[in-house]
């Protein structure tokens, strides 16, 4: 049972991974190379012309139509590829910015939540196929709407300005920053164990405390996943409760979950 059950699940998330690796390659380069099979429709549709008015279609004549006139057709496959290859490019490339667009948060310029939860499912299947450690910290801005009454919303848009500037220089390049909510932020930490994870929550928190723009603080909880079989949900659930418990004991501190998610 427990084999068929671990077929399954891998049946189940190969797909994701295949399709999620897919999207990572860029649109541009995706474009292009569509744009180079396509390509070959002008040659083959040439030679395809050239068979139909030839008296007898045969691998006599098709070789025939290619060694008589061997020079226009590498023109036209040749001078085609460019022409398509390009045309994919440009287009592709319009197609990332577009797409880099409806994933980031406009005002902080970190990844928005529906950016965050397809990089959680990605993570927390790579988790359950090697093994490795999986660390989450939801990140709450403290106080915020007594920021905005007191200063305006503008004073809030740079206290969570300041969150964002503040993950952006201490996160490692496999860790993902996300805004997820109005006052909420998430940091996905592959291959992080608690310890690292508590420590990473420490500095942010005191990067951002130590910011000159708004006199802010922000309350961490942290989640490790590293069960056999690893939940997203109970991830987030974990996450959740200790950063209600960073509330509860006073905002601006770090709280871990007592146990590893999906034990």
């Amino acid at each position: 049972m427990a084999l068929r059950s671990t077929i399954g699940e891998f049946r189940t998330t190969r797909p994701r991974l295949i399709a999620s690796r897919f999207r990572r390659v860029p649109r541009r380069l995706r474009y292009a190379a569509t744009g180079i099979v396509l390509a070959l429709g002008a040659p083959l549709g040439l030679l395809g012309l050239r068979l139909a008015a030839a008296p007898e279609a045969s691998a006599t004549a098709l070789r025939f139509e290619l060694e008589r006139d061997s020079a226009a057709f590498l023109y036209v496959t040749a001078s085609t590829m460019v022409v398509f290859f390009a045309f994919g490019y440009v287009l592709g490339r319009q197609a990332d910015v577009l797409a880099d667009l409806s994933r980031t948060d406009p005002l902080t310029g970190l990844r928005n939540q529906r950016a965050f939860e397809d990089r959680l499912a990605e993570e927390v299947a790579r988790a359950g196929r090697y093994g490795g450690p999986l660390s989450l910290l939801l990140v709450d801005v403290d106080g915020l709407k007594a920021v905005n009454d007191r200063s305006g919303h503008h004073a809030g848009n740079l206290a969570l300005r300041a969150v964002a500037d503040a993950m952006r220089k201490d996160g490692r390049q496999t860790d993902m920053a996300a805004r997820i909510g109005g006052d909420e932020f998430a940091v996905l930490a592959p291959n992080t164990i608690a310890a690292e994870a508590i420590a990473l929550g420490d500095r942010l928190r005191r990067l951002v405390a130590e910011q000159d723009a708004v006199p802010v603080t922000i309350s961490v909880g942290v989640a490790t996943l590293v069960a056999a079989r690893p939940d997203a949900e109970g991830l987030l659930d974990a996450a959740d409760a200790a950063l209600y418990e960073a509330k509860h004991r006073g905002r601006n501190q770090v709280v871990a979950a007592p146990f590893p998610a999906g034990e």
